[in-house]
């Protein structure tokens, strides 16, 4: 007889919707707290108008207002809101506020090249993030993650946050970690089944943006 994988948790995770600093491509990372943009708004009641049918039973975000500020639709229904600074964005150190960095910094793209070969423990000078750092606090949360009865669950975070957290979830190294994609309020879903493995079923979708310019 054949053993049934039943999915134990459905996880929603998103990036934030869009800031100003995204718009103008400057580095935001966990020391610069954002709100939303006026495409932002736009992007979180996209994501809400296409998933309110969804009983999540609790929403995690990081403790930046611009996770909160996309799942604002959700927690305003009554659903339960944690807030874990475990979820919060890499710190990007002495990049933050930098414009252009993410296509033309050379020391930045040097820094991704490194992380790119296996060096996780590299990081951005003045309290700067490692990825092998980063995914430390992402263990704790999961950990968490797995402690409680929740099966319906939705989270908001960030955009390098989501890229190591795919590898986290699934067991593939953070070297790997650019090949998952991000954009503004992009979904990936992530369900946890009875084996104990995680499994992604959407990867950087972006559907439920379809009518937004």
């Amino acid at each position: 007889m054949r053993n049934i994988i039943m999915i134990k948790k459905e996880i929603y995770i998103i990036r934030h919707g869009q800031t100003d600093h995204n718009a103008k491509g400057i580095v935001q990372g966990k020391g610069i707290n954002l709100s939303l943009n006026h495409k932002g708004r736009q992007q979180a009641e996209a994501f809400y108008k296409a998933y309110k049918h969804v009983p999540f039973e609790v929403v995690y975000t990081s403790s930046l207002i611009r996770t909160q500020e996309s799942a604002a639709p959700f927690i305003k229904q009554g659903i339960d809101h944690k807030i874990f600074s475990e979820l919060d964005e890499i710190s990007w150190g002495d990049f933050e506020g930098t414009i252009g960095t993410m296509e033309s910094d050379t020391q930045f793209q040097q820094l991704l090249a490194k992380w790119k070969a296996g060096d996780i423990h590299a990081k951005p000078a003045n309290t700067g993030e490692s990825p092998f750092e980063l995914q430390e606090r992402q263990k704790r949360f999961v950990e968490h993650l797995l402690s409680t009865h929740h099966s319906k669950i939705l989270i908001a975070t960030h955009g390098r946050f989501i890229r190591a957290f795919m590898c986290t979830l699934t067991g593939a190294p953070l070297s790997e970690m650019d090949n998952f994609h991000h954009v503004n309020l992009c979904l990936y879903k992530v369900n946890l089944h009875s084996s104990g493995k995680f499994e992604i079923e959407l990867n950087c979708d972006q559907s439920h943006l379809e009518e937004i310019e």
